[in-house]
């Protein structure tokens, strides 16, 4: 066989740099919650801690950045933007009508395992949150495993990229919240709307599951505009 066409058969593959890989570790520590705004990032440190030079680091905060997630003042100190009242009431509605497609959508087409994976991912994040000490930072981000477990049974790549983007503003709010108000964990409210969503989710009922999904987010949002930390960082509008 000519090696020529052997080769031409090969599939391409992703060209990754490290740049890219940065990239990955910053985005997830984001939306993961392991950051809250006005948090400040060290260039040296942040290399240091991934093993690699300041370049990539560098590169990959400024796409962030330009993302609108990352800034970086005058004086090259890097950080999580403090996010206004308006802007996040604009995020949260996004959210629920983009986020709101995927889970009906994945409702509707999930498999077998996929919902295996969502159940999993539910009750992970129902024996931290009902814990007798739990762990504010690792519920955010096992909050953040479930939607995105739900999410990825949607069958829409792109979809789940824009909405990917969006946690990367909406995680470090809520991690920002939890931090200052750990009972909202105890009250339930999450635990409650996702159960709802994947019991939607099992019968593929993807209204139900959009409601479920929605309900989740507005409440959540009414909790950190009328007591959690949001407004008590930058005041009104």
């Amino acid at each position: 066989m000519n090696s020529t066409l052997a080769l031409a058969d090969l599939p391409q593959l992703a060209r990754r740099t490290l740049s890219d890989t940065v990239y990955e570790a910053l985005s997830d520590l984001l939306a993961s919650g392991r950051l809250a705004p006005g948090d400040r990032l060290s260039l040296r440190q942040s290399a240091a801690a991934l093993g690699v030079s300041v370049m990539p680091v560098r590169e990959a905060v400024s796409r962030l950045a330009a993302d609108g997630v990352l800034e970086v003042a005058p004086n090259r100190v890097i950080r999580v933007p403090v996010m206004g009242a308006a802007a996040f009431r604009a995020l949260v509605e996004t959210r629920i009508a983009v986020e709101g497609i995927a889970v009906a959508r994945a409702a509707e087409r999930r498999t077998a395992a996929e919902l295996a994976a969502i159940r999993r991912a539910e009750a992970a994040f129902r024996a931290e949150a009902e814990a007798a000490e739990p762990d504010r930072a690792r519920a955010v981000q096992l909050n953040r495993d479930l939607h995105f477990a739900i999410y990825g049974a949607c069958g829409l790549a792109p979809l789940q990229e824009i909405i990917a983007r969006l946690w990367l503003k909406a995680g470090p709010v809520i991690n920002l919240d939890l931090r200052a108000h750990p009972e909202r964990l105890l009250q339930g409210f999450a635990l409650r709307r996702h159960a709802e969503a994947v019991a939607a989710i099992e019968i593929r009922d993807g209204a139900a599951a959009a409601a479920a999904i929605a309900a989740d987010i507005r409440e959540a949002a009414e909790f950190i505009l009328t007591r959690g930390g949001l407004r008590d960082v930058q005041g009104e509008d």
